[in-house]
């Protein structure tokens, strides 16, 4: 997309470059030969070649924006073609032609450095051959003028295509930056903030990548701490996100790499377990459930009743890509999980749910 991006841009300078210097070689030929110079007038071949030549690729490349044309090559046939003209045209005007030269080198050096200030290659080969041809017809005369008046705006396009590289270049590496930071923002929006494990979004976004591959054999797993609402109330809640935290650290160590986990709720999570069966399922249900144990975190529900910290799991199979039902098989299970005790893991095929 980035490269999309930065790839049409260029295009549309491309463009608007090609069409602004066969507008105005157009506009040229046609003055040329409406505004004849000393009132001669000498509707030569070349410059009826620019008009009609300006006039059919500005029309054609108007219509078919998409179809590429060469602008080096464009540039350097009006030079030539110019260049033709201006040597007929000094054979037909007075000895002293000195001022029609200047105005017609003037014009194409006008005409390039409006449509090629950003490309040094095609200025040159549009304005050469008319600077050669000038000074070949001015017979020595003002030749100093007619190089200053070529190499200024040389000079000037030169420093002009180095500043524009170094802006594109400045600029090219700001998108890509402004694109990573967008990046890195999607993804902080798919994480949550305390646990760092994926949020709802960050859920779907990833159940939409695993469904999307037609893999088979997945299983769901809603996890919830035991009794949570009285640790908060008895150790208070930064006590409590620290708890959170811990025990989605302990989720998260105790799943494979390619298994997704997410806080689904205030204190339920969810893991979801590519390519599994029941027997790896409930094994990596006993493995979290033993760890999140063994980090013995004290919790104790009332004076005469303390424990550690433990978690209930509710499992269930997900069939034919159903993501709903299968959360609803596994929230049975782990309400049953509850129902039975707590700190115990139950399948959805272990009850007939009522």
């Amino acid at each position: 997309m980035t490269a999309h991006a930065w790839q049409s841009l260029r295009t549309k300078k491309y463009q608007l470059s090609l069409r602004l210097f066969l507008f105005l070689n157009l506009f040229s030929a046609f003055f040329s030969l409406l505004s004849p110079l000393y009132s001669l007038y000498s509707s030569t071949l070349p410059v009826i070649v620019i008009a009609v030549g300006s006039g059919v690729i500005l029309l054609c490349h108007w219509r078919f924006p998409q179809k590429k044309i060469n602008i080096l090559l464009i540039s350097l046939a009006a030079g030539c073609l110019w260049a033709w003209h201006v040597g007929v045209k000094t054979l037909e005007l007075p000895t002293n032609n000195t001022s029609y030269v200047i105005i017609a080198l003037l014009t194409i050096l006008f005409i390039g450095t409006i449509s090629f200030s950003n490309n040094i290659r095609a200025f040159t080969l549009n304005s050469l051959p008319v600077v050669i041809i000038c000074l070949i017809v001015s017979h020595g005369e003002q030749w100093v003028r007619m190089l200053y008046c070529f190499a200024l705006p040389l000079v000037g396009v030169s420093i002009h295509c180095v500043i524009q590289k170094r802006y594109d270049k400045f600029a090219q590496q700001l998108m890509y930056q402004l694109i990573a930071e967008r990046e890195t923002l999607n993804d902080l929006s798919m994480l949550d903030p305390l646990t760092g494990l994926y949020n709802r979004r960050g859920l779907q976004h990833r159940l939409d990548e695993q469904l999307a591959q037609n893999a088979k054999d997945h299983y769901v797993m809603l996890l919830d701490i035991d009794h949570f609402k009285a640790y908060n109330d008895h150790y208070g809640h930064m006590m409590g996100d620290k708890a959170l935290i811990r025990v989605s650290t302990a989720i998260r160590d105790a799943v494979r790499s390619r298994d997704i986990v997410a806080r689904y709720g205030g204190e339920e999570f969810m893991v979801l377990l590519p390519q599994s069966d029941a027997q790896s399922a409930m094994r990596t249900a006993e493995r979290i459930r033993q760890q999140v144990y063994d980090l013995k975190i004290p919790h104790m529900f009332n004076e005469s009743v303390a424990t550690n910290v433990t978690i209930s799991i509710g499992i269930a199979p997900l069939i034919a890509n159903n993501v709903n039902l299968a959360l609803e098989n596994a929230d049975r299970a782990l309400y049953e999980a509850k129902h039975l005790g707590r700190n115990s893991i139950l399948t959805s095929e272990q009850f007939t749910p009522a």
